[in-house]
């Protein structure tokens, strides 16, 4: 995490700006030392092959992905 005084970042704030946004940290802005402000990067969206790489190829499913599981979920309507 870093930290840096209101007035500092006054002065720098687009460095600071990049540096959040390149290496994902927070930034603390604190005032007279007392932390005000925590400004952190949003998190970027991952491809739906990023967020079950870990488990690709390890899921067994023994059924028929195509059947309706009404008796589980109930009928929509």
């Amino acid at each position: 995490m870093i930290s840096v005084s209101k007035e500092v970042l006054r002065q720098k704030m687009n460095e600071y700006f990049q540096k959040v946004e390149e290496t994902g940290e927070e930034l603390v802005v604190t005032q007279d030392e007392i932390p005000i402000i925590k400004i952190m990067p949003l998190k970027k969206h991952k491809s739906v092959k990023e967020v079950f790489a870990d488990v690709q190829g390890n899921i067994k499913y023994h059924g028929d992905i195509m059947e309706p599981e009404t008796d589980e979920w109930g009928e929509i309507s």
